[in-house]
């Protein structure tokens, strides 16, 4: 519920709120803050929090360093895990220029500059998403190891899923935070889990998202473990997803949804499908933004690697769920927890919206079981692979065009610059499966 200027002072004086974090995310989709003390709330929500954006990976060059914090007041909320004597609460805050105006390489920003282009067409854009996460148990240092804290598979439960009560206490967390929880279940792979919370407009959704990963850290050290959203942390088993279901809004009803279709799909649904299909290979780079998240995005393992959709299929990149009316949408299955997620939002939307403004018709949808078939087979279908490897990615993007337009000229060098980065130093990493591969033979 949103809240002036006034009630939040009031609220937070009344509950005895002491500390305030200024949170906003990076280019690369790491949460940053600045906190301040009760005493100077007020002047900051008039005139915002200045700060050295020279600092933060993708923002300002030393030279025009200076940024301000400015809170979205609709994202206050207190931490229930925080001391009750001298409380910690936080804002959500937009990314500005000294000028005031919004800086283009803040990733909230270009979110919402992709809504307003959707608002414009008529359209609201809900998103849920389904985040997989890792508990890990911790050594002695209580640094993170690779040792799961159980051995339990897909909706598992006492005693085998120990992590029951990590999960339960974050579940409690998030919803005194406001969050509507749907369900939580453990995963399929060992110490895998997965809390899924109700949709929203994707500006919360996003928030959400970023909100979520840090109560989910927070909470599993309590219970002296590490919490993880790295896309594929063991060889061997299922990597995490954030499945993204996405639908579109318009005077009120579910635009993606037509009773007469055969599979109660609307033109607009459709064109959504060919636009995201036309544009996913370019922005896997953000879907999927680490050298790891390609590890994950291998057959035999759950997650798509094809760009084809389906109805029912779960082996396509995109799957229609079985709701239909008003909960109509579309699951794109290929991004994982470790992207931005307001990047990821905005690129999706704008792929989509890309396709309804010019009419693109979807292709045939593929139902049969595409982990098990040939590259003849796919070929045949004319299914395209996704990108094998984060150079492929950031190879699909620069041939694309369609990131760039949407990230902007500033925040998108600065994550292909990151991104390349990133890849020459695994290339040139020598692992220790080289070294026991590799060693004693040559």
């Amino acid at each position: 519920m949103s809240m002036t200027k006034e009630q939040i002072l009031k609220e937070c004086k009344e509950k005895d709120v002491e500390f305030i974090r200024l949170q906003f995310i990076d280019v690369m989709g790491i949460p940053k803050n600045v906190a301040i003390t009760f005493s100077q709330l007020e002047k900051i929500l008039d005139e915002g929090m200045m700060f050295d954006g020279s600092s933060i990976e993708g923002f300002a060059r030393i030279e025009e360093s200076d940024m301000y914090l400015r809170p979205d007041l609709d994202t206050f909320v207190i931490y229930p895990w925080r001391p009750q004597s001298g409380k910690v609460a936080r804002f959500i805050c937009d990314v500005y220029t000294p000028d005031g105006e919004p800086f283009p390489g803040c990733p909230r920003g270009i979110l919402k500059k992709v809504l307003k282009e959707a608002e414009e067409m008529g359209y609201d854009f809900n998103v849920g998403n389904e985040c997989e996460f890792f508990l890990f148990q911790t050594d002695e240092n209580g640094r993170p190891t690779t040792k799961t804290n159980d051995e339990a598979g897909y909706f598992d439960l006492d005693p085998v899923d120990l992590g029951t009560d990590a999960r339960r206490d974050i579940c409690l967390t998030l919803e005194q935070m406001g969050f509507e929880i749907e369900a939580s279940h453990h995963e399929v792979a060992e110490g895998q889990h997965e809390i899924d919370f109700k949709y929203a407009n994707a500006l919360k959704t996003a928030d959400n998202v970023a909100a979520f990963r840090l109560v989910v850290k927070t909470i599993a050290k309590k219970y002296g473990l590490h919490a993880t959203f790295m896309p594929k942390p063991i060889f061997g088993i299922n990597g995490s997803g954030m499945h993204t279901n996405m639908s579109l809004f318009k005077d009120g009803k579910n635009a993606f949804y037509d009773p007469a279709d055969p599979v109660g799909l609307s033109k607009t649904a459709y064109s959504f499908i060919a636009g995201v299909l036309k544009h996913v290979a370019g922005f896997t780079a953000v879907t999927n933004p680490l050298v790891n998240s390609y590890k994950r995005l291998v057959p035999g393992y759950e997650a798509p690697c094809y760009i084809a959709w389906s109805a029912s299929n779960r082996t396509d990149i995109i799957r229609i769920p079985a709701s239909r009316g008003a909960g109509t949408r579309i699951e794109l299955r290929s991004p994982d927890p470790s992207t931005n997620p307001y990047l990821c939002l905005a690129v999706c939307l704008a792929a989509g919206l890309d396709g309804i403004k010019n009419n693109l018709p979807a292709p045939e949808s593929v139902d049969i079981n595409l982990f098990r078939s040939t590259q003849d087979e796919r070929d045949a279908l004319g299914v395209k692979n996704l990108p094998g490897s984060l150079y492929e990615a950031i190879v699909a993007m620069e041939q694309d065009g369609l990131v760039k337009e949407v990230l902007g000229e500033h925040c998108y060098g600065a994550f292909v610059k990151s991104k390349k980065a990133e890849w020459d130093k695994f290339r040139m990493f020598v692992s220790q499966w080289e070294l026991d591969s590799y060693l004693s033979t040559y």
